[in-house]
């Protein structure tokens, strides 16, 4: 795919990129003036183009942001100031950081005026105490179905989060809500 990048037939990002996330998201099945608030609001980093939006073009490629790059390095260093200039410059009020790790790697948070980062816990029992692990496997699930409500109901701060029900049995915990400078950790709970 990489050799005919530039010949490639393109798809709309949101259609060429696929996955849990996306399945979750279901972005075919948003009425139109949510499709529109989905192209406005949603930010999708990607290793080549740096960042694209939902309906920008994009051809069949591979290359994750977290790939090493002769000459180069990783993409997410490359990226950084550029995705930082670009997100001081669109004058976002409110970042709703979901993104991996290797790719939070290209920008930088601290230029946010207000960062909510999301994290998933699944509520266990071990050694006979109730403990909260980090969600791995089906993180991308939860956040796909994270990103369909927050474009539902315009959400600027977590608190529009108590009540939501995940589709998967995820609460949110404010108790478990953390703030540092710019930054608000959240805390969604299994339920189960």
């Amino acid at each position: 795919a990489n050799r005919r990048v530039d010949t490639s037939p393109t798809l709309p990002a949101i259609e060429r990129y696929t996955g849990v996330l996306y399945d979750a998201l279901d972005a075919d099945s948003l009425p139109a003036h949510l499709r529109k608030r989905l192209d406005e609001q949603v930010v999708i980093f990607s290793g080549l183009w740096g960042a694209v939006r939902p309906s920008d073009p994009v051809p069949d490629y591979k290359l994750k942001m977290g790939a090493t790059l002769p000459g180069l390095g990783r993409p997410s260093r490359y990226w950084k100031p550029h995705l930082t200039t670009a997100l001081v410059e669109a004058g976002i009020a409110t970042i709703w950081d979901l993104l991996p790790n290797e790719h939070t790697a290209a920008w930088d948070p601290s230029v946010a005026s207000n960062r909510i980062r999301v994290r998933f816990l699944d509520d266990v029992e071990r050694d006979g105490r109730r403990t909260l692990i980090t969600v791995s496997h089906w993180n991308k699930l939860l956040k796909g179905a994270l990103v369909r409500h927050l474009l539902e109901h315009r959400l600027d701060d977590p608190d529009g989060l108590v009540g939501f029900e995940h589709p998967q049995g995820y609460a949110y915990r404010p108790d478990l809500t953390t703030t540092s400078g710019n930054t608000t950790d959240i805390a969604l709970v299994s339920v189960r």
